[in-house]
């Protein structure tokens, strides 16, 4: 993959000291392209509403172009595709923000502008009601080319990618660092297996770039902001799923939410956001199709799951240890079975999206029935 010179000067534009998108944006929209707005004299950077001298020097100062040379180089190495906002193949629903990504990295081949994308969302600690809700949710869209968004975190996140793999229904995942790594660690997995089964993984953060605590709501705007409708599975009060549904807002997207029991805390900010009418309450798949205007439209048929399944010899050695349905928890079957924790993971992770075994509260896995 070769680059295009400007791909350098719009890297470059993402590192400029006080420049963020929104003034990004109005250059853009001014000079055309990134390699135009470092060429232009500092006096027309000016002249541009909300630049002003101090940003226009800045532009001017800019000498760090190594970096963007290095990740340019990073970039061609691991076949990433750079989305400039102004390239056809970036994610247009974002154009409707006011703070869209200047730049966006993408591993993968979902497609960004599909006709339908929702986005599921959700806390880091879901209960089983959580859970459950989830399954029914993807598994019930999975009769229609829907596009699936979530952040690819603890709980829901999590949850909601695992069952769009299980259901064939493409889902990318946005992140809050760069495309060198994943966090957490341990859904390495889990992405290996989204980009394997069609999907993708979306960030505006160069590489190594850390998930430091501010990255997540620079993060959520890109949820709230891809997409038709954001969908909140259960949150409490406080989280980044009450940040995303309230910048989702903003952005005068569709906000749905499952309600749930008036004691129950990781329920609270949905009934919050239905009582305050930030949200619309939905009780299934069914709802959120009506209400968005997509149950006339043709559905495809769902696919068939694959009766027979191939299992290698760790899958095969952990299942052994579920006899008599017994519930081990993951220490469980790494003491066990005598393989490493790594190997482990990836035998559960291959076992539950072939629908073999399912994860219970506790770290506890089960046989399905």
């Amino acid at each position: 993959m070769v680059l295009a010179t400007d791909t350098l000067y719009q890297v470059a534009l993402t590192l400029v000291p006080q420049l963020g998108p929104v003034q990004s944006r109005l250059l853009i929209d001014a000079f055309g392209s990134a390699q135009t707005i470092f060429k232009t004299p500092a006096p027309a950077l000016e002249k541009i509403e909300g630049i002003g001298t101090a940003r226009a020097r800045s532009i001017k100062n800019f000498r760090d172009f190594a970096a963007a040379e290095k990740e340019l180089r990073f970039i061609e190495k691991y076949k990433i595709k750079p989305l400039f906002i102004t390239d056809q193949d970036y994610p247009q629903r974002l154009l409707n923000c006011y703070d869209p990504p200047t730049l966006l990295y993408y591993k993968g081949t979902a497609n960004l502008n599909s006709s339908k994308i929702v986005s599921v969302i959700g806390t880091r600690t879901h209960s089983t009601y959580g859970e459950l809700l989830t399954e029914s949710l993807v598994r019930d869209l999975a009769t229609q080319e829907i596009l699936i968004i979530s952040g690819l975190a603890f709980g829901v996140d999590a949850r909601a990618h695992k069952s769009c793999i299980k259901n064939e229904l493409p889902t990318v995942a946005v992140l809050a660092h760069g495309l060198d790594s994943i966090y957490p660690q341990q859904h390495n997995g889990l992405a290996r297996e989204i980009l394997k089964r069609d999907g993708g993984l979306l960030t505006e953060f160069r590489s190594f770039t850390k998930p430091d605590k501010h990255n997540f709501p620079t993060r959520n705007r890109i949820v709230a902001g891809i997409c038709d409708a954001v969908v909140v599975i259960e949150s409490g009060m406080k989280g980044g799923s009450m940040v995303t549904a309230e910048i989702a807002n903003g952005y005068n997207k569709d906000i749905f939410a499952f309600p749930g029991r008036i004691t129950d805390t990781k329920s609270a900010g949905c009934n919050f956001l239905i009582q305050n009418n930030k949200a619309m309450l939905v009780a299934s798949a069914a709802d959120l199709l009506r209400f968005l205007g997509w149950d006339e439209e043709k559905i495809r048929p769902a696919k068939q799951r694959h009766l027979f399944v191939q299992l290698n010899e760790p899958e095969k050695k952990l299942l052994e240890l579920f006899a008599n349905n017994v519930q081990p928890t993951i220490d469980e079957l790494i003491f066990y079975s005598g393989l490493n924790s790594s190997g482990v993971a990836a035998a559960l992770l291959n076992l539950e999206l072939n629908n073999i075994i399912k994860s219970m509260p506790g770290k506890k896995f089960r046989l399905v029935d």
